[in-house]
């Protein structure tokens, strides 16, 4: 494990979830799909926010656990569960001083979702994703791509009012990690972390960006159809969030 990637950043800050409805959220879950495995009883969203990702997932499980830190956005999400009157399949919980609230070896899947770089141990939180994943069980998480051209949490540089100055996510570590607001991942790097925390890699993507932040639509649909179409990215540069699957 990168020890350097042990330590909280200084400008560390919480994560913001997806909305329901963002093309990102379609994009991951075409992606993971096929990564899920057979065994589909209990799955387990480790970082849930609001649920908007996990609510996707939920119909591929009988079961289904969000967890989070946030009871703000974990409040929106068990409103929309009672919306959607699941409440018998699927629930939200919140983490406790870094616990997972579920007993150990009790799921067939962990996804966690652009949130590891914001825990403030990345080696507490896969070892309790190990922890309630069943020998033999998945674990899918996805991180922010060091090649994408802009730092996707933005950066509080100094003089620079605007916080995505294009290229902070090339710059060294050293100086990266001084500014980002969350931290930024080479593939190797965190195929590395997840071999360290005692899994077995299975397979790591590239996910395309998914140009979300384009407002104008007919633009959007052009730079997408153009550079951005597949889900899979060929070049690194193209892609915001590195993909991995694991085993336990």
């Amino acid at each position: 494990m990168n020890q350097a990637n042990a330590e909280p950043l200084a400008n560390l800050a919480a994560g913001k979830p997806a909305d329901s409805g963002q093309f990102l959220l379609g994009r991951r879950l075409r992606l993971v799909e096929p990564l899920l495995g057979e065994a589909r009883e209990h799955l387990v969203d480790f970082g849930c926010g609001n649920g908007a990702q996990t609510r996707l997932f939920a119909p591929l499980f009988a079961r289904t656990t969000g967890v989070d830190v946030d009871p703000v956005f974990l409040a929106e999400f068990q409103a929309q569960i009672v919306a959607d009157g699941v409440q018998d399949r699927t629930r939200a919980c919140e983490l406790v001083d870094g616990r997972i609230p579920l007993d150990d070896a009790c799921a067939d899947v962990v996804t966690s979702f652009t949130v590891l770089e914001h825990v403030p141990d990345e080696a507490a939180a896969l070892a309790e994703m190990r922890r309630v994943l069943r020998p033999g069980g998945r674990m899918i998480i996805s991180v922010p791509n060091r090649w994408w051209l802009f730092e996707t949490h933005g950066a509080d540089l100094p003089l620079l009012p605007w916080n995505r100055v294009p290229l902070v996510s090339w710059w060294p570590k050293r100086l990266h990690d001084r500014w980002a607001r969350a931290r930024i991942y080479r593939r190797r790097e965190i195929v590395a972390m997840v071999s360290a925390a005692g899994f077995t890699l299975t397979g790591s993507w590239r996910a395309t960006a998914p140009m979300d932040m384009i407002k104008w639509a007919p633009l959007r649909r052009v730079v997408r159809g153009v550079f951005f179409g597949r889900d899979r990215a060929v070049l690194p540069v193209l892609a915001t969030e590195v993909l991995v699957c694991a085993e336990r």
